[in-house]
């Protein structure tokens, strides 16, 4: 069973002042998650988190989990840009990136971001892009073939192919791009790798850092360089599902501890500090989309039209992701009908739920979106002319504010050449 974080009563004055579709974050539930992660590693001096922005690249969450002291995880000029202004400079901000561009190089050396080199034609290109190269930097690692957790306690199995990831070096090219980093007057180096994503199960990380941290020893031995950090990135995923399991972050943290413990310390590293790149996982179940029932259509299946579509959240249309649905008002309600939730655009896949049983949903009935909080509003685009919604903040003390509003068309009108 999911709760939403906001009553029917909040909705109907918060829907009396905005309209909906919107998506709305509970400050309350992030400031908690953000404060349980920084406890399951304070055992670890140096640890910090770079919250990841893509997946909610809005000022007022960066600004709020800055405070929570959370860095940026950034990816592109952009996200780049936006760190600055929301206050995240220097060390604070990771700039791991593929592709990259001269002018992204540039940028995160200006602002004095740790950079995460994807690939050892990278090397070059961050040399030949600034005119010094930092002396510390990261390099990110692919294992290759297929990453694969046994059965765990919880009954879950994590799996997935690393192999056919477009990240990363291999283990022949992080050696040479550190022997050449180095040489170049890189004095401190970091390690990163992401090899399985939306994971529930509080091996996966322990198994993840054991990786890193026998590689760790291995290249400070073969290379002689200095390991300063390890980033485990991210990939510790939230349930969408009510029967799923919730990740135990304190148990994540001590399984972690105990691989530190294990191989790092022994090896005369005990000083190095971890950083992990969370998105989904500390934003996801703190976030709804908020959406109304506006029509209804009986052919062969029984249809509820949502004045939200695909455009608000992508998830389900892309991946075929399962996000939970509560009707506001209605949550004792017995479900008994079955439906497919949709969106009004002109693609069969923009389906929020397909046959889902859900209480009887009556025409203006609020429904609430779960998980949303992460790759909800940031994947929105404007297929079909759509206009990308609203984001609120519930606070803690109960107040709402806005902190994006609502496309208009003259948004949509803006960047067009007549």
């Amino acid at each position: 069973m999911k709760t939403p974080f906001v009553t029917k009563a909040q909705l109907d004055a918060i829907t009396a002042r905005y309209p909906t579709p919107f998506h709305i974050y509970d400050e309350a539930g992030i400031r908690e998650n953000a404060r349980r992660l920084k406890a399951a590693f304070a055992w670890n001096p140096g640890f910090r988190e770079y919250f990841a922005v893509k997946a909610t690249p809005t000022p007022a969450i960066l600004k709020l989990l800055h405070e929570e002291g959370c860095g940026c995880d950034c990816s592109s000029l952009t996200e780049l840009m936006l760190a600055r202004r929301c206050g995240v400079t220097g060390e604070e901000i990771m700039f791991s990136s593929n592709n990259t561009s001269d002018d992204e190089f540039r940028l995160a050396r200006e602002l004095g971001a740790i950079i995460n080199l994807d690939d050892l034609t990278l090397v070059d290109a961050l040399a030949g892009a600034v005119d010094h190269i930092p002396e510390k930097i990261c390099c990110r690692f692919n294992p290759g073939g297929v990453f694969t957790l046994a059965q765990t306690r919880e009954g879950f199995q994590v799996m997935d192919n690393p192999g056919d990831a477009k990240y990363g070096m291999t283990r022949a090219q992080i050696a040479q791009a550190f022997t050449r980093l180095a040489a170049m007057g890189v004095r401190e180096f970091g390690i990163h790798a992401f090899l399985a994503s939306n994971t529930l199960s509080n091996e996966y990380y322990p198994a993840l850092a054991r990786i890193l941290f026998r590689l760790a020893v291995e290249l400070r031995d073969e290379t002689g360089v200095q390991i300063s950090f390890i980033n485990l990135s991210g990939g510790v995923g939230v349930p969408y599902r009510p029967e799923q399991p919730e990740n135990n972050i304190a148990a994540i943290g001590q399984g972690v501890r105990e691989a530190y413990e294990e191989i790092l310390t022994p090896a005369g590293m005990g000083d190095v500090a971890l950083y992990t790149e969370l998105g989904r996982f500390m934003l996801a179940p703190y976030g709804h989309l908020i959406t109304r029932a506006v029509r209804k259509k009986h052919i062969y299946k029984e249809y509820i039209g949502v004045d939200a579509c695909a455009c608000d959240l992508m998830r389900p249309a892309m991946y075929g992701a399962y996000h939970h649905i509560t009707v506001s008002g209605k949550e004792d309600a017995p479900c008994d009908h079955k439906y497919d939730v949709v969106g009004s655009l002109c693609e069969n896949n923009d389906k929020f739920a397909v046959d889902r049983m859900l209480p009887k949903i009556d025409m203006g009935d609020l429904l609430v979106i779960h998980d949303t909080g992460a790759h909800g509003h940031s994947m929105g685009y404007n297929y079909n002319g759509k206009l990308r919604s609203a984001e609120l903040l519930l606070h803690q003390d109960g107040s709402v504010e806005l902190i994006r509003r609502a496309e208009t068309p003259d948004d949509y009108f803006a960047t067009l050449v007549w």
